[in-house]
């Protein structure tokens, strides 16, 4: 029996989230009108979360191999080989939309699925990272948001017990009505023990496990797929709801389950639920799937399988078990407390069907629904260059200990410890580097190896120009684990942008991809995973573009790494790369011009990696363990980092001829570490780097507890950590006029 429930009319397809020429794609491909679960399902597949439409004829630009390389993207995560037959698995995703509708749920769920991910693949999560966006700390709803999702990311961590160990918060007009939460989270498996999606075996058991399936999160990949407007918070019955409690007991069960060796195939249930989930198991393994939606556990009565299959309720997994270890399977989820339902089998029709007590819901092609699926080469233009800043063209305002301290306390450079002190970062004891570093480290089991990772970009280098500024974000993460001395290794990105039906919003899309390829390749740093998060707009106003990066590196030996807190009284600090001054689109010409405008600087590949390989040897080999990478800022914010991380001052004695002094303190050229080294160890280090072509100057000398710049301006550490320190509380503290959260 076939059930054709609804009349499928224009407004039921709008609101679904398909065109009138996808919808006549479907119906061509089925040959008939679709029931109300089939326009659900292919509602679910078809949407920019799940086909990737608009971007996936870019993404496949990217470098995704290497020898260390097992997995790139195509699976729940990435995985790359760090030696001793251990596997580091990886993602990064978004939960952009949920978060502002409902920031603590959506921030945890963000959180929760992308744990899901990781140990989907037969990881143990090992740490998690996030890189928040927020609207102008003037916005009425900042303040909120910011509590919410801060809160959720942690409540869930925490609970779950996976230590939250690094990251990113910035703040920008740009995302008052958009804020971004990209959740990242690593693991750690066995080389001979990765868990893949693809199903095989004809009349193999499909197993639901975990959660019972609820009402919350019907439409959530719809509504991640859509703009905003000014009705969004009707939206919020899309935002799931999640048990961080549930998701241990999943987790514990899952590894359980994967080492007794009866699992074939196993696919977490997110985007779309079990719709994805399904589709997915049964397309990579060229299969059929058929489902008996009744013998779904469910926690609400009356469930119609149109809310059963889209529903995204958390902490559920669907699997492909082997024959006649059912019974050992289910012993284990019963002992975690936990459901377990046998609710379909696999079939050899290459048919996805679903039944609903005998009647047939939906039956559908199950390859075609996700090879089908649109692609499109939407329109795109260049973004027009941007013309160079110059110092002269910038007056000094303010001088330079002022300039210093109001950078070091503005709300993107000012200290984000009110953020990650809710977080349990040592939770798991290997938790080596705490945030606030360049990356954060944590010991690979007993060690003495250790995995370095990091979250990075520049949204205002992408916007002014996105080749340049994506080519920036990759060489900034792979920067960050360099400095601690890892080997960097290979990335996830989260790839946050506006509406890419507006060409100059897909050619950033397309810039920032062509910049962010041209980067891992020249870096050795392939893309294993990552996520497409578009139509990040609100009443046509749409965010900066944001390509996060999740940037994962190794250390042979956590005990030689290297931290950014100045150590030593009497130690050289010594500039690595080449200074010109850089102040187009700076953080100086930000906060103390108020302009944000010009070029941003440019990355030149080669020097990147040269000058890495250099400052990386050194840390390494023991003759340095002070060593800060260069960003926002320049040179003048990472020293009060470095002193403000040691409690110790240091002093700058002189412009280089030809710099401008604020040219020269906040210039924002690449490539570019500051090391404090022991003066007798100074000259080799300079030898070398000269015999290798490469910049190295010394600028200055460690101690006291002040700051000393160029021409004897002072500022005492203390102030400088006042300043750091003390703009985030107090904000968080304040509330503004007749706002209530």
């Amino acid at each position: 029996m076939f059930r054709n429930d609804v009349p499928i009319t224009p407004e039921l397809v709008r609101q679904h989230g398909l065109t009138p020429d996808e919808y006549e794609r479907f119906r061509g491909l089925i040959g008939r009108d679709p029931t109300l679960t089939e326009l659900g399902i292919v509602s679910a597949m078809w949407n920019e979360h799940c086909s990737y439409k608009s971007s996936r004829k870019h993404l496949r630009g990217l470098p995704t191999k290497a020898p260390w390389v097992i997995q790139g993207p195509g699976e729940n995560a990435g995985v790359i080989d760090i030696g001793d037959g251990l596997a580091c698995v990886f993602k990064m995703e978004s939960h952009n939309h949920p978060s502002f509708i409902e920031p603590y749920q959506g921030a945890t769920t963000g959180v929760g699925g992308i744990l899901r991910d990781v140990f989907t693949m037969g990881a143990r999560p090992i740490a998690a990272l996030n890189a928040l966006r927020f609207g102008s700390p003037d916005h009425p709803r900042t303040r909120h948001l910011v509590s919410g999702v801060v809160a959720g990311i942690g409540g869930y961590g925490n609970s779950f017990g996976v230590p939250t160990v690094g990251g990113l918060m910035g703040f920008h007009s740009r995302y008052d009505g958009n804020i971004l939460v990209n959740a990242m989270a690593v693991g750690l498996a066995r080389t001979d023990a990765i868990f893949y999606a693809a199903a095989t075996g004809v009349g193999n058991p499909i197993v639901y496990l975990g959660s019972k399936t609820g009402r919350d999160g019907i439409h959530g990949a719809t509504m991640a797929s859509a703009e905003f407007d000014d009705a969004s918070e009707s939206k919020r019955p899309t935002v799931q709801v999640g048990d961080p409690f549930a998701e241990k007991l999943l987790l514990e069960a899952c590894l359980e389950l994967m080492a007794s060796g009866a699992v074939i195939a196993i696919q977490d249930m997110g985007a779309a639920g079990l719709t994805c989930s399904a589709v997915e198991m049964g397309a990579k393994g060229d299969l059929g799937v058929e489902l008996h939606i009744e013998k779904v556990p469910a926690r609400e009565e009356g469930m119609t399988a149109y809310e059963m299959m889209l529903s995204e309720s958390q902490e559920r997994m669907l699997m492909v078990l082997k024959p006649g270890l059912e019974a050992e399977a289910e012993a284990i989820f019963v002992k975690w407390g936990l459901d377990f339902a046998i609710i379909g089998h696999t079939t050899d029709t290459l048919r996805f069907v679903v039944k609903h007590d005998g009647v047939v819901m939906a039956d559908l092609p199950i390859k075609e629904l996700g090879d089908e699926a649109p692609l499109y080469d939407r329109p795109h233009i260049a973004n027009t260059h941007q013309p160079v800043v110059l110092a002269s063209e910038v007056p000094e305002t303010v001088g330079s200990a002022e300039a210093l301290k109001r950078l070091i306390g503005s709300p993107d450079l000012s200290s984000k410890r009110w953020v990650y002190e809710q977080y349990d970062h040592f939770i798991g004891g290997n938790t080596v580097q705490k945030p606030g570093g360049d990356a954060a480290i944590v010991r690979v089991e007993d060690g003495p190896k250790g995995l370095a990772m990091t979250a990075d970009v520049t949204p205002r280098y992408c916007e002014a120009d996105p080749v340049e500024g994506g080519r920036q974000a990759v060489a900034e993460a792979w920067r960050n684990l360099t400095a601690v001395g890892a080997t960097p290794l290979a990335i996830t990105d989260n790839l946050n942008f506006g509406n890419p039906e507006k060409p100059e919003v897909m050619g950033q899309l397309v810039g920032c991809l062509k910049g962010i390829g041209e980067a891992c390749l020249a870096l050795d740093f392939p893309v294993v995973s990552g996520n497409v998060s578009l139509y990040n707009e609100t009443n046509g106003v749409g965010i900066l573009p944001t390509p996060t990066i999740g940037g994962v590196g190794v250390l042979a030996d956590v005990t030689r790494h290297a931290t950014i807190g100045l150590k030593r009284e009497g130690d050289v600090l010594v500039l690595v790369g080449e200074t010109a001054g850089w102040l187009g689109q700076s953080a100086y010409l930000s906060v103390i011009a108020g302009r944000e405008e010009g070029a941003p600087p440019p990355v030149d590949l080669a020097v990147e990696r040269r000058n890495g390989d250099f400052v990386r040897g050194l840390i390494v080999s023991g003759q340095v363990d002070t060593v800060h990478d260069l960003s926002d800022g320049g040179l003048a914010v990472a020293l009060a980092e470095m002193a403000l991380a040691g409690g110790l001052g240091a002093a700058l004695p002189e412009v280089p001829a030809g710099l401008a002094p604020h040219a020269y303190l906040f210039g924002e050229d690449q490539a570019r570490y500051l090391l404090a080294v022991d003066p007798e160890t100074a000259p080799d280090l300079l030898y070398s780097a000269s015999a290798q072509g490469i910049d190295a100057l010394v600028v200055g000398v460690t101690g006291g507890d002040t700051l000393t710049l160029p021409g004897g301006e002072t500022i005492a550490v203390a102030a400088l950590r006042e300043a750091h320190e003390g703009w985030l509380p107090a904000y968080m503290a304040s509330q503004p006029a007749g706002v209530t959260a």
